[in-house]
């Protein structure tokens, strides 16, 4: 299970961090993301980490350099620390795992393949 929190109501230029506790069947995981979803549009990849053999980071241009997508160590908890934040930025924040492919390939193809686990999302409000 995923359960995303730490979202609420910001003002532009704010920070914000979101956490993500995972537990149980999805720790068998090694990608994990984080998506989000604003108002009548369709749901976009925001961040997202691998990590074992070959750990790999991507995060869309959107978000580069306000953004920043970490674990703890036990790969137990995912974070995203949200900077410099916009109002363009509100949305539904989700995160979501991947379980292990066998194999490395980059995580644009993981994405391709897409997430075996979801969890409810957290809303980010950015207004003034």
């Amino acid at each position: 299970q995923l359960q995303a929190s730490g979202g609420g109501l910001v003002q532009p230029g704010d920070s914000l961090i979101l956490s993500c506790a995972v537990s149980g069947r999805t720790s068998t995981t090694n990608l994990m993301a984080w998506f989000r979803q604003a108002p009548g549009l369709e749901r976009e990849f925001v961040a997202g980490m691998t990590w074992e053999s070959s750990p790999m980071t991507l995060v869309d241009e959107s978000v580069k350099g306000r953004f920043t997508i970490s674990k703890n160590s036990a790969a137990t908890a995912l974070y995203l620390q949200m900077k410099s934040l916009k109002p363009e930025d509100t949305a539904v924040y989700y995160c979501a795992a991947q379980r292990s492919l066998g194999y490395v390939t980059d995580i644009q193809n993981r994405l391709r393949i897409g997430m075996n686990y979801w969890g409810k999302g957290t809303l980010v409000t950015v207004s003034s």
